[in-house]
């Protein structure tokens, strides 16, 4: 039977019996603030129990009469301990700061996220690559029927978009250029700008920053909602590699039809462009193509295909790091979506600038 909490005042000491907890309180709080006479110490070495709801009412009056708590053993101490750091106003308003200190904060939180999902990407990608050894070392644990998969929906069905695209950056890239070389009489060098800045920058470039937002979004959906759902936990109790199942099929794919699409994409570019050669220049069909085969060298379609592997999988490996960091609740999912594709796309463009410095260097102009 559970004893009722109880006290007594003894020479200044105020000395608390029974079970400090709710079911065994009682009035205990309404008799204590009848007493008149305040005690100097409080000795809690009779409690046989306490929770939570005794430990505040001790906690209360120790803290309004400053009052020193005595004869409590180590679980108890800490119980305390934790009330009074619990026992603090709650702001209703944050605090204000000034708008430079509070902007200099922003700045300075961005930069220690980007650092730490830098650092983070560096080690996914290393944990990749020991991944891919395993296979290549064991390729009888590849997954062929995975990354079939990946295939289609990286590649076949992203041919639609991808081509219209291309077709429409074509014939812009080809009106843009007439209009401005009509002014020097010179129509006919939108030929050179059509061929060489599609095979060499914009197919690859604009490829890159679609599948970034079709595919590499669909990664960091795809995983993070496996992350929340607890299967990507259960592959592993069952002993099945999350790196060899879900992310390497992924990144494999992407790598593989990047220059497929980046090639496909700078030929529609072309197609689009010659098209409006022929209706608004008329420029025939097997001008163009001549034109094309006289100014484009061979070093732009390199350019282009060395490039476009590499982009690949910083794309592929933004989603499914980022699909991988999901924790927590749903809106994670949508926070790190929309990173995976803002990182990719960045990291794609700065990429991009040291490719054309790497190559200038090099000589291939």
């Amino acid at each position: 039977m559970n004893a009722s909490a109880d006290f007594a005042l003894d020479q200044g000491v105020l000395r608390f019996t029974g079970e400090l907890t709710l079911a065994c309180i009682g009035d205990l709080s309404q008799r204590l603030a009848a007493l008149t006479d305040l005690p100097s110490k409080i000795d809690l070495g009779q409690v046989d129990r306490i929770d939570t709801v005794g430990a505040w009412l001790v906690h209360r009056i120790s803290r309004e009469h400053h009052i020193e708590v005595v004869g409590a053993d180590a679980d108890v101490c800490q119980l305390l301990e934790q009330i009074s750091e619990a026992d603090k106003p709650l702001k209703i308003r944050p605090d204000s700061s000034p708008p430079f200190i509070r902007v200099l904060r922003e700045i300075g939180d961005g930069t220690s996220v980007a650092w730490h999902s830098l650092i983070g990407l560096l080690g996914f990608f290393g944990a990749t690559m020991v991944g891919l050894w395993g296979l290549i070392t064991h390729p009888r644990r590849f997954r062929y029927n995975a990354m079939a998969r990946q295939f289609e929906v990286v590649g076949v069905k992203a041919l639609g978009i991808v081509g219209l695209m291309s077709f429409l950056i074509g014939i812009v890239i080809a009106q843009q250029g007439a209009v401005q070389l009509r002014q020097f009489g010179a129509e006919v060098f939108a030929v050179n700008l059509i061929g060489r800045i599609t095979l060499r920058e914009l197919g690859v470039l604009m490829t890159a920053i679609m599948v970034a937002g079709r595919s590499g979004s669909a990664f960091a959906a795809q995983l993070g909602s496996m992350k929340l759902a607890e299967e990507v936990d259960a592959m592993r109790t069952i002993g099945v590699s999350p790196m060899e199942a879900l992310i390497l099929p992924r990144v494999l794919a992407t790598v593989v039809l990047m220059p497929l699409l980046g090639f496909y994409a700078a030929v529609i570019a072309i197609i689009g462009g010659g098209i409006f050669c022929w209706i608004d220049l008329d420029i025939p069909p097997i001008t163009f193509v001549q034109r094309i085969r006289e100014v484009v060298p061979m070093t732009d379609l390199w350019v282009g295909l060395i490039k476009a592997p590499v982009f690949g999988m910083l794309i592929a490996m933004c989603g499914c790091y980022q699909g991988m960091q999901v924790e927590g609740n749903a809106e994670q999912v949508g926070l790190r979506t929309t990173a995976s594709v803002v990182q990719a796309i960045f990291l794609v463009i700065v990429l991009d600038a040291v490719f054309a410095v790497f190559f200038s260097s090099i000589g291939w102009l």
